[in-house]
């Protein structure tokens, strides 16, 4: 049985592919020809290039597989060529889909995002079930992710088995762009956070989270959505988790919202028409931090048998993992 994973050479996408090698499987990777293989040198994968806005070669790396894990997509909070997010995430998705239906592929998982899950306005923890307001897709990474996730839905309507994973914020080893959770480690170790926002996150072990993949594949219903998270947490006290990780103090000061939206909207119009580099705060990063951010996964544990290992020992791993790799300019 062989399967294909796109999205590799990334966060999420590197772990599950050690997870689906150390089940015995074999693995074929789409990657694009200028990728950076980091996060899989090494790995006993076959590697194919192709691009998801690429039909042919799509349809080339799908020949003679049974399983298809769609993780790829370009995650940013803010970019320039807006258009190429959509023409990845939307288009590329239907792409690729549109392949593994011609392919008669067996099993699609696709990775979607808890972004594309509707929050509660007084904070308690959301469910797949929970109603989506519009507003709060907010960025065009949440936006087309939420498009993609229409098109898969659109997909197992017709036929095709996909199932649905909605991971919330992995954190752990080989976090290597970093994701907006790894920058935070990141900017925390390197005493870049003078203060905190009231805000909230679900973090889950991104080991948990490749696992959810595979048991989603396994035992997920066709056309459903499974949120795989773990444990809900303010950002407060991620960063008191990370002070008993590493020593450093953590900050002490709430940073009040209108502070911080006014710091992004600086920064992300210097960005649009001046620098076009990428925002010390993004805005998209500041509207989301608005809403706590908290999911209920036991539909996955439940249904699936998603994993709940220690958030606390996840991040004691990325912050090793990042002083091993020197992503830490200043680790005492």
């Amino acid at each position: 049985m062989k399967t294909l994973v796109t999205g590799t050479t990334g966060f999420i996408g590197a772990s599950l592919v050690r997870e689906l090698i150390a089940d015995g499987r074999d693995v074929r990777v789409l990657v694009r020809p200028n990728a950076d293989l980091l996060n899989i040198d090494g790995l006993k994968v076959e590697v194919v290039h192709g691009d998801l806005r690429n039909r042919a070669s799509l349809d080339a790396a799908l020949k003679g597989c049974d399983v298809l894990y769609h993780i790829a997509a370009y995650y940013s909070l803010w970019s320039r060529d807006k258009r190429m997010m959509y023409d990845i995430n939307v288009q590329g998705t239907r792409n690729i889909l549109e392949a593994a239906m011609n392919a008669s592929i067996r099993k699609v998982v696709y990775t979607s995002t808890v972004g594309c899950i509707g929050l509660w306005p007084d904070g308690r923890p959301a469910d797949e079930q929970t109603p989506l307001d519009p507003a709060i897709l907010c960025n065009d990474y949440k936006l087309s992710k939420y498009q993609a996730e229409q098109a898969a839905l659109e997909f197992a309507g017709q036929g095709l088995p996909v199932v649905i994973v909605n991971p919330s914020a992995p954190v752990g080893p080989r976090d290597i762009k970093p994701t907006p959770t790894g920058q935070l480690i990141l900017d925390f170790v390197n005493g870049k956070m003078p203060a905190y926002l009231n805000t909230g996150l679900n973090l889950i072990d991104v080991r948990d989270c490749a696992r959810g993949h595979i048991l989603a594949e396994h035992k997920g219903k066709i056309g459903e959505r499974y949120i795989l998270g773990n444990r809900n947490m303010s950002l407060h006290e991620i960063l008191l988790a990370l002070e008993k990780i590493t020593g450093i103090k953590a900050p002490g000061i709430q940073m009040p919202y209108w502070v911080a939206y006014a710091a992004g909207w600086v920064c992300e119009t210097v960005s649009d028409f001046i620098t076009h580099q990428p925002p010390a705060v993004p805005l998209a990063g500041v509207k989301m931090a608005k809403h706590l951010m908290y999911f209920d996964a036991s539909k996955a544990v439940r249904e699936l048998g998603l994993p709940q290992n220690s958030v606390e020992h996840a991040l004691e791993d990325a912050v090793r993992w990042m002083r091993d790799h020197e992503k830490l300019q200043a680790v005492q």
